[in-house]
């Protein structure tokens, strides 16, 4: 049985997608890129910035789900500039110092709305 996580905290779906699914024990949050739920756009301040609001609207998804970031277990992160990666791992690290995930990082050529990042997470229920 699947269930859909829905909320206002978070962007709403650019497309025909929810923002997670609660399978059995399992949350599984589809990407985020860096827009702020307040106004539908993109936060300025480039990658640091971006990755900032990435990790506060995965917050919220697994809020509203009942977890939290202390419950991911893995992520995976996309970069339209790999050579952001020392950057993105220094913000990152802000976040899942202390539980560090299973991860990937994967560069590519480009992401919705023009965003320089997006994560997507599984986490456990709290």
């Amino acid at each position: 049985m699947q269930q859909k996580v829905h909320t206002k905290n978070a962007p709403q779906a650019l497309g025909p997608y929810s923002q997670a699914i609660i399978s059995g024990d399992l949350i599984f949050c589809s990407g985020q890129i860096g827009i702020s739920p307040a106004n539908g756009e993109l936060v300025e301040g480039g990658l640091v910035m971006q990755t900032h609001q990435v990790i506060k609207n995965l917050s919220a998804v697994l809020e509203e789900a009942g977890s939290s970031l202390k419950h991911v277990v893995k992520t995976t992160c996309y970069l339209t500039n790999i050579s952001d990666f020392p950057q993105f791992n220094e913000v990152y690290a802000e976040y899942f110092g202390e539980s560090k995930p299973a991860r990937a990082t994967v560069g590519v050529a480009e992401l919705p709305k023009g965003a320089v990042v997006e994560i997507e997470v599984v986490a456990r229920t709290a």
